[in-house]
């Protein structure tokens, strides 16, 4: 357990919602698989403030920026060519943004926990 809450102190504004999920996904890991996990998972997560500001952009006309950094390529074009779907999309993610982060950052979770299954 203290390689869990030395490595949670190194995110930034990590949930519990996340710790939980990380928690969960690097269950059964030994001491090295945990330290791959982690390395690999502090690289490739987002930030929800990251996704926040990302977000904004869609209200200075560059919407969509949010839903390419989280992966979702053909909604980031979506966004991009109308608008952020008018605004209404772009408005819907604004108050979303942390569950857009919580989502990318759970799927990565687990993915991380096969890379560093594989690993070792």
């Amino acid at each position: 357990m203290n390689a869990y809450q030395n490595s949670y102190n190194t995110f930034d504004s990590m949930t519990m919602e996340e710790y939980g999920f990380i928690h969960h996904a690097s269950a059964g890991l030994s001491q090295n698989q945990i330290q791959t996990f982690m390395l690999v998972y502090n690289s490739r997560r987002k930030n929800p403030s990251d996704i926040l500001l990302a977000t904004l952009l869609g209200f200075l006309g560059l919407a969509g920026v949010q839903r390419f950094m989280t992966g979702q390529v053909m909604w980031g074009l979506v966004y991009l060519f109308t608008g952020g779907l008018f605004g209404i999309g772009t408005l819907i993610d604004l108050i979303s943004y942390k569950s857009i982060a919580n989502d990318y950052n759970r799927h990565l979770a687990y993915e991380c926990y096969n890379i560093a299954r594989a690993a070792n």
